[in-house]
């Protein structure tokens, strides 16, 4: 089993869910969130003041996903989130250890 954490633009959440759903990836986290990358940010301007937008608005997915599902999990992100512009986001994999479902106690696999 895999942890699959992806940061990405706002704006693509649901083309990326749908193509993870299409991909057979059941369920998923998503957490907005704020930082930057090797864009730093931008300058912007409000009532005649220049200021700094150090942290950007972005989205996080976490999912957990067998290790059949991880390259189709991966390839669904990068194809809908890409929009070949610096700011894009990263797509970070993780062994995962255990899954356990509360609700029935099911362990790994028949709990995803």
């Amino acid at each position: 089993m895999q942890w699959i954490t992806a940061i990405i633009k706002p704006f693509k959440l649901d083309e990326v869910r749908e193509a993870l759903a299409e991909a057979g990836v059941q369920g998923m986290t998503v957490t907005e969130v704020k930082g930057f990358g090797r864009q730093h940010g931008h300058t912007e301007l409000y009532r005649g003041a220049e200021y700094v937008v150090d942290f950007l608005p972005k989205l996080k997915i976490e999912l957990a996903v067998s290790d059949e599902q991880v390259e189709q999990a991966i390839e669904a992100i990068i194809a809908t989130a890409r929009t070949g512009k610096v700011g894009d986001g990263k797509i970070f994999v993780s062994a995962l250890e255990q899954v356990i479902r509360i609700r029935t106690q099911e362990v790994d696999a028949d709990a995803l």
